[in-house]
This record gives structure tokens, sequence and C-alpha cells, in this order.
């Protein structure tokens, strides 16, 4: 049997108390536990310890511990609970450790889901850059159950989507030289996509969206295509030519009535 024979307060950390022990053959350094675990297993100079009492110390011990560092970790920002357990994991607990302190950080209020999801959804709202499916992305890779995850989504509401892919539009209109509007509409709803706004949000938004380029830009915007695709294929010529050229350019986007009036000329300034 294990007496403690002596207890005595830490001298680097005075939360920490060293409890020495005699299992018979005098006095010893046994460990060292916080003052939580003190109190919770009553441990006093006198008190016999078994194997058992061994082994719930030590776990306890680590509860402690794993739950001080997990505030720590909480103290920088909110995390969810899948964080705070693999962050946990990294420190080697084991699981039975980071259950108890996932329940005992749930009891006190320093960790929730929901309130985390939506604290997320508002700061990527906030930001106004993301479209929901990238967010539910995040969640998913935070550890937010799907169930959790939709009930902060709906803080991202339809109107909300449509102003922020309103002004990814209203960014993408400011088209580069050389790009058709069919082109640039396209390459915005791609900027859409990657974004992360679903179908129908891209849909209404560009459907509202005023995207409009005058006759004379378009035209100007073809003949710097076209002066490309004619470097590439002027080794060309007649029905051969023309047919290269014309896909080249339908492919960007271009008119056809643009695309024969730019060939027209090319080729009377050819002489072919």
């Amino acid at each position: 049997m294990t007496v403690i024979t002596k207890i005595s307060v830490g001298k680097k950390n005075k939360s920490r108390y060293n409890i020495f022990i005699d299992k018979g053959n005098g006095e010893e350094f046994g460990f060292s536990v916080g003052e939580d675990v003190l109190i919770k297993m009553n441990l006093k100079k006198g008190k016999e310890l078994d194997e058992l009492d061994m082994i719930e110390i030590a776990f306890q011990d680590d509860i402690q511990k794993a739950y001080s560092l997990s505030l720590l970790y909480l103290s920088h920002r909110m995390r969810s609970e899948y964080e705070v357990s693999k962050y946990l994991k990294e420190k080697e607990y084991g699981d039975h450790v980071i259950k108890e302190v996932i329940h005992k950080l749930y009891g006190h209020g320093y960790l929730n889901d929901l309130e985390f999801a939506e604290a997320l959804v508002r700061t990527r709202i906030n930001s106004g850059d993301k479209g929901p499916v990238i967010i539910a992305r995040e969640l998913k890779e935070k550890g937010i159950k799907e169930d959790v995850a939709e009930r902060a989504l709906d803080l991202y509401t339809t109107a909300r989507q449509l102003e922020h892919a309103a002004k990814h539009i209203q960014k993408g209109t400011k088209q580069k030289a050389g790009s058709s509007i069919i082109e640039m509409k396209r390459k915005i709803e791609q900027t859409l996509i990657r974004k992360g706004f679903p179908g129908s949000i891209i849909e209404e938004a560009m459907r509202e969206a005023v995207i409009e380029k005058d006759e004379d830009a378009e035209w100007e915007s073809l003949v710097f295509q076209g002066e490309k695709a004619h470097r590439r294929y002027s080794k060309y010529t007649g029905y051969e030519y023309t047919n290269k050229m014309k896909g080249a350019l339908y492919r960007k986007g271009f008119p056809i009535e643009l695309i024969d009036r730019f060939i027209e000329e090319k080729q009377t300034e050819t002489g072919e």
C-alpha cells in the first residue's frame, strides 16, 4: 500500500502540488497534481492509495492539464469541437481524456459549435467575397455537423448572396482589352462559381445585372484578337484561312457579323 507522507507547493508552478509517498521503503517523490485534482481526489497526508487510485489520479490530472491547454487554445479565437479535439490529439492526449475535456468545455460554455458556425458565417458574409458553397465546405473542414452548418448558413440570405454576387459582376465588367462581351460574361460566371455561389443565385444575379459594351469597344476587342489570330493563321489561304479565323474568333465570343467584317477587311488589306 502507498501512503502520502507530504504535500508541498510546486516551486516553479504554484498551482501544482508535489505529492511525496512511502511504498514501504521510505519517503520518495511520487507525482505532482493540480489543485483541482488535489481537492477532487481528497489527497492529504496519511491517505492510503492503491493501484486504482493512482490510475485515477493520473487520469484526472491529464484531464486538468488538457483542459488548461484547451482554454489557452480557445483564448486566441473561437474554435469548433473538432479543432479542439484535433489539437489535444496532437498533444498526445488519449480519446478518453479528450472526451472528458470536451464535455467540461461544453458545460462551462467555452464550446458551442452552433455559435462558432454562426460567427464564421457572419465573418464571411461581412467580407462579401465568398458564396455559401465555399463557406459550407469550410464549416465541414472545421468538423461542423451538417444540420448545424445548415442552421448557421441560414444567416446568409438570398438577398445578401445576390448583393455580393452583384459586386463580383460589377468588378468583372471592368473589361480588359481584347475580350468580347460574351467572354466577359463567361468569365464573370466562372468567377462566381469559383467564389462559391450556387447556380440559382448566379443566374438571377446575371439576369438582374446590366452588362453592356458599346459596338466600338466590341470592335476594338475583336480587332485585337483578330490580329493575334491572323498572325497565327496567315500561312493559310482561302477557305482554310477563313475557317480557322472564324473558329478562333467565335470561340472568343464575338458575333459572326463582326467576325465576317474583320476577315473581309483583312483579306482586302492583304489583297487576297
